[in-house]
């Protein structure tokens, strides 16, 4: 992005900000004082978030206020740190019935990005901070969020963000992609076999909303070493209860061809 386009970028939210603590609104030359921006920058900038609905322009009092589309931004913003909150028990449980580290995890934009963890208690333990990101092709969450989706819709992902070579386990074609998603669909539930990270694995499953969307992935990660390849169906059974339960709390279903006991 160019240096203008991040400056016009600060500016605007700057001015949302500013917005956000007046409940009366703004006139345009108090508003441009209040920032310390030119009045025709200001306008410039106003119109622009106006055209996206981040600020309204009331014509009676020649005032500007916060649009309605930012308070959706913060509603959902709300509705994360709902879901967290409602998902650190179950985290919780996760971690005390398998001993290792229970992850919550959302897709954005071709990765998955962990959101909430709770870090098992063993000495030596598999962890990826909240914030981190996997390609979710790599990823046991990210597989089992996508195989919900639309075999087209998969595949549409796979092209616009490819596959990550990351370890020798990593998948390395479509046709391998399609093998896996089928797997997934039939036990409920994911798994990522050293494909991410060199010895350390991940049994994941889907968390739904309330109109049957997937909301988000439940996880424990461990060492390859300690969850062995025989135990992981076992595992992957709780993982997916335990999701369930999750969603059962928010509210939430599963679509009738993902319901299962």
């Amino acid at each position: 992005m160019e240096k203008g386009s991040v400056q016009s970028v600060d500016r605007a939210l700057m001015l949302l900000e500013a917005l956000a603590l007046q409940a009366d609104g703004f006139r345009l030359s108090d508003l441009a004082r209040q920032v310390g921006l030119a009045p025709s920058t200001t306008h410039r900038l106003l119109t622009a978030l106006e055209r996206r609905g981040f600020a309204q322009f009331d014509p009676a009092q020649t005032r500007w206020h916060v649009g309605r589309k930012a308070f959706a931004v913060g509603v959902a913003f709300t509705r994360w740190q709902n879901f967290i909150a409602v998902a650190m028990p179950f985290l919780r449980r996760l971690r005390d019935a398998t001993r290792e580290t229970a992850n919550l995890g959302i897709l954005e934009d071709g990765e998955v990005m962990t959101v909430a963890q709770v870090e098992s208690r063993e000495i030596i333990r598999a962890i990826s901070a909240p914030g981190g990101r996997a390609p979710v092709m790599n990823s046991g969450m990210g597989k089992a969020i996508v195989s919900t989706w639309p075999d087209e819709a998969i595949e549409a992902l796979v092209a616009r963000h490819g596959l990550r070579q990351l370890t020798r386990q990593s998948l390395r074609s479509f046709d391998e992609v399609r093998a896996e998603i089928e797997r997934i669909r039939e036990r409920g539930y994911a798994y990522d076999n050293e494909e991410f990270t060199p010895g350390m694995r991940c049994i994941a499953a889907v968390v739904w909303s309330p109109n049957g969307e997937p909301v988000g992935g439940l996880s424990i990660s461990a060492l390859a070493t300690r969850l062995q390849s025989a135990e992981m169906p076992a595992v992957g059974v709780k993982v997916r209860a335990l999701a369930l339960e999750l969603t059962q709390v928010m509210g939430g279903r599963p679509p009738p061809a993902f319901a299962r006991p």
